[in-house]
């Protein structure tokens, strides 16, 4: 699952800057834009330190880093189609992804958890 993973959030980082290089160059698409391609762009990085976490604690929390940065993206999404800057077809897809990955996310975080809890119990 990591490497594929890792291709999957490196994709994203790709279309939120393709997505950010399209935006119009209004004042307020500029300055969402530059938010979202900070957060979405993050959750690939702090994904990739996760795999060279100390320890499970240290994994757990880089995973709920990209989790966050994914609610920020997700939350940036909501903004650039209120604003109308796209058609909310167009931005659907990456829409879609950001909950894929959370929801992949958020699995991750509660296996190692769980493990963790059931290591504790022996």
């Amino acid at each position: 699952m990591s490497d594929e993973l890792k291709a999957r959030t490196k994709d994203f980082a790709i279309r939120i800057v393709r997505l950010y290089s399209a935006l119009p160059k209004t004042t307020e698409a500029q300055v969402i834009g530059k938010q979202f391609v900070r957060s979405g762009t993050s959750v690939g990085a702090q994904y990739r330190e996760a795999q060279h976490a100390k320890s499970d604690a240290d994994f757990v929390s880089k995973i709920e880093g990209s989790l966050q940065e994914l609610e920020e993206t997700s939350y940036w999404l909501e903004l650039l189609d209120e604003i109308d800057v796209f058609n909310s077809e167009k931005l659907a897809p990456l829409r879609a992804e950001t909950k894929e990955l959370t929801a992949i996310f958020v699995t991750i975080a509660k296996k190692v958890k769980a493990r963790k809890l059931g290591d504790s119990r022996l």
